[in-house]
């Protein structure tokens, strides 16, 4: 017997993927509102060696992230790992955790910083993670 395999078009493909667009609507306690946070994950390890140090850091944050979101940002010093081109790769990272305010140019603000931030260090990429949540300022 043999087995055919079911082949999704392209309608029905594109019909799934928008079902995953967006996020899903947070339902609120009283006092808070919905919220966007964007997490930038920012390794430090600059191939070939050596590692973006706290000096050339502040300065990054100073010159590239803060003019974009003056309002508060916070920063945590974390340990990554993830498989890059040459395998596992294990290092220091930054993670910059921004709340959005809902401004039509954010997305193209943090896009400036992770492309600064892989141009200025030569890394291979830096992860944005967005997530609705609930808070109050």
């Amino acid at each position: 017997m043999r087995t055919v395999p079911y082949v999704i078009g392209p309608a029905v493909l594109a019909l799934l993927l928008a079902g995953c667009a967006g996020f899903p609507s947070a339902t609120c306690s009283a006092g808070l509102e919905t919220m966007t946070e964007a997490q930038l994950f920012l390794g430090r390890s600059i191939p070939g060696g050596g590692v973006v140090g706290d000096e050339d850091w502040q300065r990054f944050l100073d010159e590239e992230v803060t003019p974009r979101f003056p309002d508060g940002l916070t920063v945590e010093d974390a340990v990554g790992q993830w498989r890059g081109s040459g395998g596992i790769v294990r290092e220091p990272s930054k993670r910059l955790t921004i709340v959005l305010t809902g401004a039509p140019d954010e997305q193209s603000k943090l896009s400036s910083i992770r492309e600064s931030y892989k141009r200025r260090f030569r890394q291979e990429s830096v992860l944005l993670l967005e997530t609705r949540s609930c808070g109050s300022f």
